[in-house]
């Protein structure tokens, strides 16, 4: 590797996306005072807000080590650890990092763009986690792909105008907080607060209106920055990879890495925002929130964490829920959407918490610490068996927004929470501890709330939804869902139509079977005998398809069975599956009239939603 003059960095890196069609970065790291006895070299198993096991080293294809151009020789210690040699002098190690995972996660390489996070790439030098790095981004191979720029919120040192050459990171920390994107890509960028913001789009893009998307999220990033009083940062940057269908976030310290399928975007001449577009606004509000709570107000085993093993927590609920409570109310706040459109995304989280039975199995606070085994690695069971902490977590904010206004008749709220949580917590990088979050908002309320976090956190009940939305003047009841795609609705509905009839069970076509991927609890295919895999032949002797089959359901008479025929594995079954409606899980929200509500009502449902 070239030295670079004008420092003394005692680790550096330089990464090349050495061979595009074959998906391959090359890494060369050189360690200029390896440990004597032996330099001990990890990549981490995970990435810091996926909280799963994903052994990243699965991907180094080979690793080499030399001093002085002579070999060393490298032990592998575990799955993702090896030890050099003692050696006197420069250590060198050069490895290969196959990079073929198209997430916000991991890395992806091949001749249209690169990607990665440092959790992917950069082996960690133990014992030197705190020195400060260089790290120099190579252009791919002349002839591999040409006109490749470089998108990246790492400090610059020395780069040329395409963004290739040198950059200075403080520790390992902040190395795997920059994720890297090079290629062809399209980018616009707004200020808020006079700090720019860049974002970044690599795939093929259908006509984007740049100033609606601009106009809209700077409004949504200055309603964050806006609450909290502050902006901790000197640039922000938006990656997004557009495929045709994605969807996904993870947040950085001053940047987020995004993935959205082509038709989330806004096109000139849209004119109304369509739901497409609502999500990718929401999922990008989601992750700049993280700005603050996550990535300075976080729990401290994770500001200690390692990131060789699982670090174990029941705050999540806070660190996400109350994120993603934010991120859908944002986009009122800001003006981006209506009243209505917020009620709707709101009967949404509703609907998608009652329709799992394992909100009754399962608390928020135990989602939070079992999500390393359960919430990340979901089966078949996942809706009967688990709750997540990032929907339900959002409802207990709500409520615990509600119960701060109560105990305070209207004087504190959830936004003086996060503002208390970032001033304590924050600003002075303390971590939060078990038990903080219960005490900062008794000290808010003036008084004990352990019964709500007993209640709402750390037990099964069912949440007091309707209470806590008449305090925002806002009415709510659930109903029978009214097909597949009924997932909650805005506005109170006028004649009540015939519900359809339940098959209590998610479907996909496969081939020419309906697969079963989900079965709920007590629902009418449990009942039937049906499980998760199974495959569906025929209703009453007639072949179904998943378009059809609930068209099929709702001829059939209430109270009835239907013999149903289908795969489990390759031997055929039969089954009788009793025809009844839905039950009562799917939410309708609605703003109170004027005359059905107090003058304080109607303040507060203006000042929660800032009209």
């Amino acid at each position: 590797m070239q030295q670079n003059n004008n420092m003394n960095q005692a680790i550096e890196y330089q990464i090349s996306p050495f061979h595009p069609a074959a998906h391959v970065f090359r890494v060369t790291l050189s360690v200029r005072e390896p440990d004597p006895l032996g330099q001990q070299l990890v990549l981490p198993a995970w990435i810091p807000g996926s909280y799963m096991i994903r052994d990243f080293a699965r991907n180094i294809l080979c690793v080499s080590a030399s001093c002085e151009g002579q070999p060393v020789a490298l032990k592998k210690l575990d799955k993702h650890s090896w030890q050099a040699a003692p050696v006197q002098g420069i250590l060198v190690v050069v490895y290969e990092v196959y990079a073929w995972d198209l997430s916000v996660r991991g890395a992806h390489l091949d001749t249209t763009h690169g990607f990665f996070n440092g959790t992917s790439v950069f082996l960690r030098v133990s014992g030197q986690e705190e020195k400060p790095l260089l790290v120099t981004l190579e252009p791919p191979p002349e002839g591999a792909a040409e006109g490749w720029r470089v998108a990246t919120s790492m400090p610059q040192q020395d780069v040329d105008e395409a963004g290739f050459g040198q950059y200075q990171v403080v520790d390992y920390a902040h190395l795997v907080d920059y994720p890297v994107e090079m290629g062809n890509f399209h980018e616009l960028g707004f200020s808020v607060a006079n700090v720019p913001h860049r974002m970044v789009f690599t795939g093929k893009l259908l006509n984007l209106d740049n100033q609606r998307l601009a106009d809209d999220l700077a409004a949504i990033c200055q309603q964050h920055a806006g609450m909290f009083g502050e902006l901790p940062i000197d640039r922000y940057l938006f990656l997004t990879m557009v495929t045709g269908d994605g969807y996904g976030g993870l947040e950085h310290l001053d940047s987020t890495a995004l993935m959205c399928k082509r038709d989330d975007l806004p096109y000139p001449g849209m004119g109304k925002m369509n739901k497409d577009y609502r999500n990718y606004l929401g999922l990008c509000s989601h992750e700049y929130f993280h700005l603050w709570n996550v990535k300075r107000i976080r729990p401290k085993v994770l500001k200690e964490a390692d990131l060789s093993a699982e670090v174990h927590t029941e705050l999540l609920w806070a660190f996400e829920g109350i994120t993603s409570y934010y991120d859908d109310l944002a986009l009122v706040r800001s003006g981006c959407i209506d009243a209505e459109s917020y009620l709707e995304l709101l009967a949404t989280t509703i609907t998608r918490v009652m329709r799992g039975s394992g909100r009754l199995r399962q608390s928020v606070a135990e989602s939070s610490f079992d999500t390393w085994t359960r919430f990340y690695k979901q089966d078949e069971n996942a809706p009967n068996a688990i709750v997540s902490y990032y929907s339900k977590g959002a409802l207990v904010a709500l409520g615990l927004d509600v119960t701060l206004r109560e105990a305070t008749r209207d004087k504190v709220s959830l936004d003086d929470f996060m503002r208390k949580l970032w001033q304590d917590f924050g600003q002075p990088d303390v971590g939060v501890e078990e038990g903080d979050l219960e005490k900062l908002a008794a000290q808010l309320a003036g008084q004990d709330l352990g019964d709500f976090f007993q209640r709402n956190v750390h037990a099964c009940e069912e949440l007091p939804l309707a209470q806590w939305l008449e305090y925002f003047a806002i009415g709510y009841r659930l109903r029978p869902s009214r097909g597949p795609e009924d997932w909650g609705s805005s506005g109170r509905s006028g004649e009540e139509q015939d519900p359809q009839h339940a098959l209590g069970a998610r479907y996909r076509q496969k081939g020419d079977f309906v697969e079963l991927t989900q079965v709920y609890d007590q629902g009418p295919a449990q009942r039937a005998g049906l499980s998760a895999g199974d495959c569906l032949l025929a209703l009453d002797g007639i072949q179904v398809s998943a378009a059809g089959l609930q068209s099929m359901l709702d001829r059939l008479q209430t109270g009835s069975e239907v013999r149903v025929h289908a795969f489990r594995r390759d031997e055929l079954m039969s089954f009788l599956l009793p025809v009844v409606p839905p039950v009562a899980d799917t939410c309708e929200l609605w703003l109170l009239g004027e005359e059905e509500c107090t003058s304080s009502q109607l303040r507060r449902r203006r000042r929660w939603l800032g009209l």
